[in-house]
């Protein structure tokens, strides 16, 4: 499918699967995966991860912004004025307005606070943000979210960094036939199979960090989503065969000898 580009805000993109930068034993080891990944986009959380610092080890000198999109990230921000401080001096210091919003409600399961989430949604659309947003798999919150602005939806699959995969495909589903924005796996996938699942259900993209950068082979796990995101999207263009309760012989019946 030569057209069937990712268009997330105003961004067409090639490849359907996003990758973080978090996590990696290095930057030349970040490099490499994400480069095997195929990804055009990469989530960066601006207060862990050093993109101005040039007396430090800096992700810019290994992946090239102009050649892919920085998405700064509020990973670590458990409040409204944390969120909407960081995103804003990410602007002020590299101009992005394309941006993730995740503002985390508890230390243990990093599930978003969602009332922050949708608030701090509605003043980043206000200010010109393009907001890419972390949230719950509840569909009536995910759709207050598009409703106050929201680039994209981006549902846990399973809580962050747990490698859990997908727990409520039914949610997830839901979610994506009511959407009008596109919606995108964030958090918890474990391995190249759940982002084909994901894709398969209907996902316009999939993000994925400690899979890749906690595999024991990160290159060779970056290389496995890059293709499991493809064959899933195409599964789900294809269009699966009807489920029956009973069996289907798969030979035709009429003409038997």
């Amino acid at each position: 499918m030569k057209n069937d580009n990712l268009k997330v805000a105003g961004k067409i993109l090639k490849s359907r699967l996003i990758v973080g930068t978090g996590k990696y034993k290095s930057f030349p080891e970040t490099a490499k995966a994400i480069k095997a990944s195929g990804a055009e986009m990469v989530t960066v959380a601006v207060r862990r991860v050093n993109i101005l610092d040039k007396k430090k080890p800096i992700l810019t000198d290994f992946l090239d912004p102009k050649k892919i999109i920085y998405l700064p990230n509020t990973a670590g921000c458990f409040n409204s004025d944390e969120a909407l401080r960081t995103l804003r001096l990410a602007r002020e210091m590299g101009g992005w307005k394309l941006v993730k919003l995740e503002v985390l409600g508890d230390r243990k399961t990093l599930y978003p606070n969602m009332i922050e989430t949708i608030k701090s949604t509605k003043i980043l659309a206000k200010e010109g943000f393009k907001v890419m947003v972390y949230c719950t798999d509840d569909p009536l919150l995910a759709k207050k979210l598009e409703e106050n602005g929201a680039a994209a939806i981006m549902p846990l699959a399973s809580p962050i960094g747990s490698g859990l995969g997908i727990q409520n495909k039914i949610n997830i589903s839901l979610i994506i036939k009511q959407s009008k924005v596109p919606v995108i796996i964030d958090a918890g996938i474990g391995t190249a199979s759940d982002a084909s699942i994901a894709m398969e259900l209907g996902c316009d993209g999939v993000l994925v960090n400690s899979a890749i950068a906690k595999a024991k082979q990160p290159v060779l796990m970056a290389q496995a989503f890059k293709d499991a995101v493809k064959s899933g999207r195409n599964s789900y263009l294809a269009g699966r065969m009807k489920k029956n309760f009973f069996a289907s012989p798969s030979s035709p019946s009429k003409g038997l000898i």
